[in-house]
């Protein structure tokens, strides 16, 4: 589910790096899935859709492919004016970070 890999080698193994940039995706990533739920509800779907693109570089660096190409899905979908599909791309793309959260935090613990 998580390849750190990129991670790896972007920080060049500096752990204390490392744990920063998990770190930052551990706060970041709830906030942003909280404004891409609030969008959903208000079917506001531009807002939505650059909610999902502004996370996206920080599942690269993650390794949390899964979760990137669900949220450029939902993206596609908006472009499309496939509104249908937002809550199911949603709700996949929540339960996909949230595991990432569960293991990205037992990772911090383990450097």
């Amino acid at each position: 589910m998580i390849d750190l890999s990129f991670l790896e080698k972007i920080s060049k193994g500096d752990i204390p790096k490392m744990k920063r940039y998990i770190s930052m995706y551990l706060t970041v990533a709830p906030e942003i899935f909280e404004r891409m739920q609030k969008n959903l509800d208000e079917e506001n779907w531009l807002d939505l859709a650059l909610n999902a693109h502004s996370i996206k570089p920080q599942t690269d660096y993650m390794g949390i492919e899964s979760l990137k190409q669900v949220l450029m899905e939902i993206e596609n979908a908006v472009v499309k004016s496939n509104y249908t599909s937002l809550a199911m791309l949603f709700e996949t793309a929540f339960e996909l970070n949230e595991k990432s959260q569960v293991v990205l935090n037992n990772k911090l613990k383990e450097l």
